[in-house]
């Protein structure tokens, strides 16, 4: 393996003041001295097709994504990657259907757990809102930590350095316009991006030794990595991560902004799109792991985050690895800036707005001062503790179980008229106890314990599947494979789930959810729910109809890119 290839401080420093000095400069071209409050968060629901799918596919093209994928290759092999990035993408064409139905009873919402408030009270609106808070929160603390290692790898310029110019920059251009500025510079970011990719990922496979590498370096995988249907590979990666897409779809409040933010006719399209570019360049960029397997390269320090920018320093003349730079800093930025306006539209909606001001009395100057406010502080905590080196995995773990433990009450809730605050609450807290336990084995799972467990996975697995199919295909559909699947797969998975903790604990969030909150609605004989009045519980916040935005954002063509 050669020596590393690094940047000098000059050359790191232009990029940044490029980079940086751009998206700064597309923030500009839509700042305004009187802001405008729905705009600050959702645009306006104005935005179209091309601007939307670009900014939902930068928004989760992050570097923790892309690291992730590239750990999956090197564990898992070639199979790794595209477990990965198939179910990731999965992720974002479910939210199609269901936010459909979201914005037909919610036109002008500016959050998930503001729509919840409305339906249900402040239980249910904490409860999203909360995880919402830590998890934006906890993802942009990630973004910074790997942006910093990066710098510290790559340049002359230290951790602490590198996080401190990385979350500096996003909040330069983010703070003026919040959300808007968000979309735009996501635009920009992604062609960025998969450009990058296109260039990157052949150069590295043909400078580590192109088709022959595949066989010079089969002798360092094992038999799972050689298979391309590695069971290794599907219950460690694949099936966890098919449980985890409906959380993320469902609860996180940075893809429900752009679902808000999107023109209403164009949600489909402009999800089937992002689906089909997420999939490519993160399955691409794990492929960077497994070149890295077949290499026999010992990621540095041990720790296979620092695999992808290793590869790089390794195998990239430097020209190409500015452009690697500039692609990685760009997926951060587009994750961070929109882990900052989500926080911002939950204090601006969901703190201020619904239970501080109340709807009708909400200053919409002074949600502004608060979604800027929001920003700032955001990023130093995520500076101090990125600073820190802080392990946000297991804070993540809990996050993603939270959503995953809210996905049905939340879906039902737009559905299901019969539904209660009671058993949306319960249902998920019921959840949260017996999914902790399971994912970090405090209880011995064997005899008993770990049948009954399986039993609650098996009933998951129904879930996850009925949900899916309820989505594309309706209800009727939905029940019948969430009715037959636990059914055939119960003969294999009981007595076998509690093996993989990551997924049996997911699939009994899953599943108590559903028992808990199916139990406590079929209770409510009496009580039904009007969803017309969604709409004006969770209307604008601005009093006149003027909701500016730059001709891309209110494009309604086909695409938005002036």
């Amino acid at each position: 393996m050669s020596e590393l290839t690094t940047l000098s401080g000059p050359i790191v420093i232009l990029l940044f003041v490029a980079f940086f000095g751009t998206s700064l400069y597309i923030a500009l071209r839509i700042g305004r001295k009187k802001e405008n409050a729905d705009g600050y968060m959702t645009a306006g629901g104005k935005i179209g097709y091309g601007i939307s799918a670009a900014s939902m596919t930068a928004t989760w093209i992050w570097a923790s994504s892309m690291y992730a994928s590239a750990e999956s290759g090197y564990t898992y092999g070639v199979s790794g990657p595209i477990h990965y990035g198939l179910w990731g993408a999965l992720m974002i064409l479910l939210i199609y259907p269901f936010g459909k139905r979201i914005r037909a009873v919610a036109p002008n919402a500016h959050t998930i757990a503001e729509v919840m408030f409305a339906r249900h009270g402040r239980s249910s609106q904490l409860l999203l809102a909360g995880s919402n808070v830590l998890g934006s929160l906890i993802s942009l603390t990630s973004n910074l930590i790997a942006g910093g290692a990066l710098i510290d790898m790559l340049s002359p310029f230290t951790f602490v350095e590198g996080i401190v110019a990385i979350g500096g920059g996003v909040l330069l251009y983010t703070l003026w316009s919040g959300f808007r500025a968000s979309v735009l510079t996501d635009f920009v970011q992604v062609v960025f991006m998969l450009g990058a990719v296109v260039i990157i990922i052949p150069v590295v496979f043909f400078a580590a030794g192109g088709p022959d590498l595949f066989t010079s370096g089969a002798h360092n995988l094992t038999d799972q990595q050689r298979d391309f249907f590695s069971s290794d590979a599907f219950f460690n990666q694949g099936a966890p991560y098919i449980a985890a897409v409906l959380a993320y779809a469902i609860g996180n409040q940075t893809i429900a902004q752009r679902l808000f933010a999107v023109r209403e006719d164009l949600i489909k399209k402009t999800f089937v799109t992002a689906t089909v570019g997420y999939g490519a360049a993160i399955i691409g960029i794990g492929m960077l792991g497994v070149l890295g397997l077949y290499a026999g390269i010992s990621p540095m320090d041990g720790d296979v985050n620092n695999l992808i920018p290793q590869m790089a320093a390794t195998y990239l003349p430097a020209v190409l690895l500015c452009l690697f730079f500039v692609m990685i800093i760009g997926s951060l930025a587009s994750t961070a800036d929109a882990d900052m306006t989500a926080l911002a539209s939950i204090m601006m909606a969901d703190v201020y707005g619904q239970n501080i001001a109340g709807k009708r009395k909400a200053n919409p100057a002074t949600m502004v001062m608060i979604g800027r406010v929001t920003m700032v502080v955001a990023t130093v905590l995520g500076m101090v503790f990125a600073a820190q080196h802080l392990n946000v995995l297991d804070l993540l773990v809990f996050v993603g179980a939270l959503w995953g433990a809210l996905v049905f009450p939340v879906i039902a809730s737009f559905y299901w008229n019969r539904v209660t605050n009671l058993a949306f609450s319960v249902a998920v807290v019921v959840a949260l106890i017996f999914f902790l336990p399971v994912r970090f084995s405090w209880i011995s799972m064997d005899g008993g314990v770990g049948i009954f467990f399986d039993v609650l996975s098996t009933v998951g697995i129904g879930v996850v599947l009925g949900l899916m199919a309820f989505g594309f295909f309706g209800k009727t559909v939905a029940l019948v494979i969430g009715i037959v699947a636990p059914i055939i797969a119960a003969p294999f998975a009981i007595g076998f789930l509690h093996q993989y903790a990551v997924l049996s604990a997911s699939l009994v969030a899953y599943a108590v959810s559903t028992l808990v909150c199916v139990g406590l609605t079929m209770l409510n004989t009496d009580k039904r729910f009007d969803f017309a009045v969604i709409a004006d519980r969770t209307g604008r916040f601005d009093d006149s109809d003027d909701h500016p935005t730059t001709p891309a954002v209110a494009a309604t063509g086909e695409e938005a890119t002036e």
